[in-house]
């Protein structure tokens, strides 16, 4: 039977505070991953300017590393996230928000469905844990026409 003492109950806020903490302070004291040198993202694609219908294909393109689902700690591999309409990158120093699309199993390509009118599309590659690489290996924007 647990009966409370001043010093379990001290040890139990203790490690209360401790972990409600670390739920928090994890992306602070997360450690980047260092980036492949010369390793480039890129959407192959669309392309470009390109005039879409409102579903369309997205392929992701990389070069000097290789892709590997999340949670997978190989050397020099990552997996992809879609930006889409993003004015700024998310933090880079933290796992990737929920706003951007995670393609944790290794995907290479994708379906998107978005409203008629002007939009963007950017990759940032992310390592085992979501977080983007030291430095961020982000690919250009590109802007399709949805129809």
């Amino acid at each position: 039977m647990f009966t409370r003492t001043p010093r379990r109950t001290t040890l139990i806020a203790g490690m209360a505070a401790a972990l409600s903490a670390g739920l928090y302070c994890t992306a602070a004291l997360a450690e980047r991953t260092p980036a492949t040198p010369g390793a480039q993202v890129y959407i192959i694609t669309p392309k470009d300017g390109a005039t879409v219908p409102q579903t369309f294909k997205v392929q992701f393109g990389l070069v000097g590393m290789g892709v590997a689902p999340a949670g997978i700690d190989l050397p020099k591999t990552g997996h992809h996230h879609l930006l889409i309409d993003a004015a700024e990158l998310p933090p880079l120093d933290q796992p990737l928000p929920k706003s951007v699309i995670h393609f944790g199993g290794g995907q290479t390509e994708t379906q998107v469905t978005l409203p008629p009118g002007p939009h963007t599309l950017q990759l940032i590659l992310g390592d085992k844990s979501h977080i983007p690489f030291d430095p961020p290996i982000v690919s250009e924007k590109v802007t399709v026409t949805v129809q």
